[in-house]
């Protein structure tokens, strides 16, 4: 399996080559995309994209870690994590391949 990394300018790329759209038109509509899914996942609410998946902001609570080097028991303060659940159809796709 070769690992790639997909950039935004791969994803404007993409929309100039199947929609015809001009370079700058293509990055424009890729950086409104993000920055609606990015000022949604900070307000707090849910991305879900059909067959693709959903992004989901969950609130962790307050707990007790552990230094593993000292052993010292340490506060972890509450926080706000980002999760990503795949959509049935990714998983089928993505077990298909392999």
């Amino acid at each position: 399996m070769t690992e790639r990394t997909i950039t935004r300018a791969d994803l404007a790329d993409a929309l100039y080559k199947h929609l015809g759209l001009s370079r700058s038109e293509s990055a424009d509509l890729v950086e409104l995309v993000l920055n609606t899914m990015t000022d949604q996942i900070v307000a707090g609410n849910t991305v879900k994209i059909s067959g693709f998946g959903a992004f989901e902001v969950r609130q962790k609570g307050e707990r007790i870690g552990r230094n593993p080097k000292t052993g010292v028991e340490v506060p972890i303060t509450p926080r706000k994590v980002l999760t990503f659940r795949a959509s049935h159809l990714l998983k089928e796709k993505m077990n298909k391949s392999s």
